[in-house]
């Protein structure tokens, strides 16, 4: 008898989830309907900024896989259609045809949550006047470029300095446009410590960005037309013709506290290691939607990345298909650029350390991405933090030109492998002049760390 798969959620651990269940299981066996409340499936929200910037030409090269080619693999996949709300006794879900406003109940043996994660979008006056813009999805950057054509003025508000932040400040700089950002913390990019965000912040300076911090938005001034005119803090008023919200994600968790699921502290579903909802063995939820274990630290957190949300969904499709698999959890790692400046990081913070109870020490070192006399040869700041006892490394943040970013891999392979940096600093890494120094960065910071550990005891 066959089995009906619902999903909710057509995006990366959605569509995922979808491909891998209907690779090891028939349309016989098992029936697999997605629900999917935009017009895009399978499409990367990370590359938005590329192609607002102009990187990238074409929106559809952010789409790996439209609806058409997956229905053609035999999944029921209705668009434009969300589902508002969850019967957990019943085994169904109530969905909306958004261009109608018909609505139906569909039964399920096995459901897959992949809600995925909305924009944090602070009530202020203003923040619904035209001129403003998210990019959480392909509509809001179609949305955001047909303003930038449209626009008479070329002065642009970046409101948020994390990782959509600074790269909607790179490409609006790349259009042309004065660009400011305005950020609540003292530094850019509070996923690093504060003294290497203070690196991006000189850079982004640099390059003609003006970035204010300790500066958070209190209102989004309008004009006598309605459409934005500045952004406003406590302490300066800045004009604007164009605003762009980069302030960061919640997790779109709304139907399943609803439905009574369990969520985290971060308000991410609460999966095991076969991103099973826990307490529910026919539900499984992946993707921007849930919390993960930090395999440093011990505890859950919320990292919304679309590299987790595929391996999610990789998972999730083998469990419904009836294979097997586990995601055993997350070491942190992210890579960014703004311009030439490359930003990376992985594992804990110092400020992450002190909330686990974690005893350690810190060193920073400069280096180049490649022997000094090389031509191209580029500086790069490595920060390395390791546990002072023990002397595990525990995180590992890289500013720099080209070639710094991907170096954090390095660190994420340690860290996963629970490696100390005494340990580190015997890794055999490629060398020739063209890649690196003799000493990779990371080594040289490695073997600083070792000596910071033996000092402190």
């Amino acid at each position: 008898m066959s089995e009906r798969l619902v999903i909710i959620g057509g995006d990366a651990a959605g569509m995922s989830a979808a491909s891998q269940a209907r690779r090891l299981r028939t349309a016989g066996e098992l029936e697999i309907v997605v629900f999917e409340r935009s017009g895009f499936t399978s499409f990367s929200a990370c590359g938005i900024p590329y192609w607002v910037g102009g990187d990238v030409l074409e929106r559809d090269a952010l789409i790996a896989r439209t609806p058409q080619e997956h229905r053609a693999r035999e999944i029921d996949l209705r668009m434009r259609t969300e589902v508002v709300e969850i019967d957990i006794p019943g085994a169904r879900v109530r969905a909306r045809d958004l261009a109608s406003g018909a609505e139906s109940w569909t039964s399920y043996d096995k459901l897959v949550i992949a809600t995925g994660a909305r924009p944090i979008r602070p009530e202020m006056p203003g923040i619904d006047a035209p001129g403003v813009h998210g990019v959480q999805t392909l509509d809001d950057g179609q949305a955001l470029l047909e303003t930038l054509d449209r626009t008479e003025g070329k002065r642009a508000v970046v409101v948020g300095a994390g990782y959509i932040g600074v790269e909607m400040a790179e490409a609006l700089i790349q259009r042309g446009y004065d660009v400011t950002m305005v950020n609540r913390g003292p530094e850019p990019m509070s996923t690093l410590d504060p003294d290497m965000g203070a690196l991006v912040r000189e850079a982004m300076s640099g390059m003609g960005i003006r970035v204010i911090g300790d500066a958070p938005v209190t209102e989004l001034r309008t004009g006598a037309d309605g459409r934005v005119r500045a952004v406003v803090t406590a302490a300066a008023e800045y004009e604007a013709d164009v605003v762009v919200l980069g302030i960061g994600v919640h997790p779109e968790t709304a139907l399943a506290r609803a439905a009574g699921l369990p969520l985290g502290t971060h308000g991410g579903l609460l999966t095991d290691l076969a991103m099973r909802v826990r307490g529910h063995d026919n539900i499984w939820a992946g993707g921007d939607c849930v919390e993960v274990l930090d395999l440093v630290s011990g505890r859950e957190r919320y990292i919304p990345l679309g590299t987790h949300a595929n391996k999610h969904g990789q998972i999730i499709g083998s469990g419904v298909g009836g294979g097997y698999a586990t995601f055993p959890g997350v070491v942190g790692t992210a890579v960014s650029k703004v311009c030439d400046v490359e930003v990376a990081r992985t594992g804990l913070r110092e400020k992450d350390a002190q909330a686990v109870g974690l005893q350690y020490v810190t060193v920073t070192i400069e280096s180049t991405s490649r022997s000094g006399y090389y031509p191209g040869a580029a500086p790069m700041t490595v920060k390395m933090l390791a546990e002072r006892r023990t002397g595990r490394l525990l995180g590992v943040q890289i500013v720099g030109r080209e070639g710094a970013g991907k170096r954090v891999d390095i660190a994420a392979v340690a860290l996963t492998a629970r490696m100390t940096v005494e340990q580190m600093t015997a890794l055999d890494l490629g060398y020739a002049p063209p890649f690196s120094p003799v000493w990779d960065p990371v080594l040289v910071a490695a073997r600083k760390a070792v000596t910071a550990v033996h000092r402190r005891g």
